[in-house]
């Protein structure tokens, strides 16, 4: 009962941070965020290898799935600090996140709850190609929200990567004692062979 329990858990938690994998995949597209959108592939194959390794009982690929979960908590911190300029991170002379590729930005910069966008015009700062805007009476400015999504990232990575852990341990150690008792030792059981040597007797019949 124990490891159905936890294998449940485990594909709920996997079914959650696919859809918001997902969900974030959509807006870092539209916003052409060229680094997000990789990781975002890369985190989107690795949660459904977590949920085929768990139906599948495949103790290795929850392994790597716990792996990458380390892996894609750091990433998150990285992007909390970007956005929030710890350090020497600058998102005014940093495009790290399109790979120095364009000048655009998070599509929550434009789009977030309540904001309003005015191009200016006739700017002479813009590149050619691009405009200058303002924006203003946002509710919640685009840095926070992308903060707040690492954050619910890195929360279901944390749960993921605690349940991953048991669910192996509870694979493993049944993998362990089906070996002890011969499930797969082919001389845990012999079965009775017959004597190729057969003896023969007269056969007498009353005359």
């Amino acid at each position: 009962m124990g490891k159905c329990d936890g294998r449940c858990t485990l594909l709920v938690i996997c079914s959650l941070q696919l859809v918001a994998a997902l969900q974030r995949q959509v807006f870092d597209f539209l916003g052409y965020q060229w680094a997000p959108i990789l990781a975002n592939f890369l985190h989107i194959m690795a949660v459904i290898l977590g949920m085929f390794g768990t139906v599948q009982f495949r103790f290795r690929y929850l392994i790597f799935y716990a792996v990458w979960l380390v892996l894609w908590v750091g990433w998150n911190s990285f992007i909390i600090c970007f956005y929030l300029e710890v350090g020497n991170l600058s998102q005014d002379r940093d495009f790290l996140m399109t790979f120095n590729t364009s000048l655009h930005r998070s599509w929550w910069m434009e789009h977030g709850p309540g904001c309003l966008v005015t191009p200016v015009l006739d700017s002479r700062i813009a590149p050619d190609d691009h405009h200058v805007i303002t924006v203003s009476g946002c509710l919640l400015d685009y840095q926070y929200i992308e903060v707040l999504s690492s954050a619910i990232q890195i929360l279901l990575a944390l749960f993921g990567f605690v349940y991953a852990c048991y669910v192996s341990k509870v694979f493993q150690d049944d993998e362990d004692s089906f070996d002890f008792i011969g499930g797969f030792d082919s001389y845990g059981y012999q079965p009775p062979q017959k004597s190729s040597h057969l003896q023969l007797q007269p056969l007498y019949t009353a005359g």
